[in-house]
């Protein structure tokens, strides 16, 4: 081996981490847990200025598992202790089941909701007519295509491009999974620490059933891309609340 090739050995063995990598090591993670079916793209216009997005994956269920199982299978992913969850439509109930296993810092909700109560009745009909369950899954997932632009209140062409894109690489298994899992949903305990932005124009869980922290005008069950920044204002506004500033965490 020449000089040459020994002091570029070295140099590679000795090779330091880049001033972009020591940064994302010292930024504080947030775990993002994505909607039915969906994955990290739904996040991708959120800005996470000084932290560090953890894009949370779904598995595919076990034949029977509960939602408590299922959650409890997720946090292996979780390397931090007392993370901030940022959950997004069934990637919220996701979250308020986790948060129900771990000590969580905070966690977030977008276009989600936190028990039973704010699960709209009509929902709850299909758990004495389960007819979603007699359905295959693939029409499952061809329905929900054909009825997404209205109920998940896409406005623009490329809302609707990656909203396509996201439901053809979906599970269409896994969907059917997720939609029993909201529709019987009977959760009571609300984990402390919980955030819930919700849009008034929500036509998923309709604004007048939730609860919610922080209202946003207009929006749909689809703004966390339609106003991306006044979310990503509303995330940073609540990671960087302490928690001796109110009462319990909230305003």
């Amino acid at each position: 081996m020449s000089d040459s090739s020994i002091k570029s050995s070295i140099s590679q063995d000795n090779s330091q981490p880049t001033l972009t990598e020591k940064l994302e090591n010292a930024l504080k993670n947030i775990y993002c847990i994505s909607g039915l079916g969906a994955d990290q793209r739904v996040f991708q216009k959120l800005k996470f200025q000084g932290y560090q997005p953890i894009h949370i994956y779904w598995l595919e269920p076990k034949k029977g598992e509960s939602i408590a199982d299922y959650a409890k299978r997720l946090t292996t992913q979780i390397k931090s202790d007392n993370p901030i969850l940022i959950g997004l439509s069934f990637g919220g109930i996701i979250a308020v089941e986790i948060a129900k296993q771990i000590d969580a810092e905070k966690v977030i909700l977008i276009s989600s909701t936190k028990n039973r109560q704010e699960v709209p009745f009509y929902f709850k009909i299909f758990r004495w007519l389960p007819i979603h369950r007699l359905l295959p899954a693939k029409l499952i997932l061809w329905i929900s295509r054909f009825l997404a632009s209205w109920f998940f209140s896409l406005r623009t062409i490329d809302e609707r491009k990656l909203f396509n894109a996201i439901l053809f690489d979906t599970n269409a298994n896994f969907m059917k999974w997720a939609i029993d899992q909201v529709v019987t949903w009977k959760n009571e305990l609300i984990p402390n620490n919980i955030y819930h932005i919700h849009g008034e124009g929500d036509r998923i869980f309709p604004y007048r059933f939730i609860h919610e922290d922080f209202s946003v005008k207009k929006g749909g069950h689809f703004m966390i891309m339609s106003q991306a920044d006044y979310i990503s204002s509303l995330i940073h506004k609540i990671v960087d609340l302490r928690s001796d500033e109110t009462g319990d965490g909230k305003q």
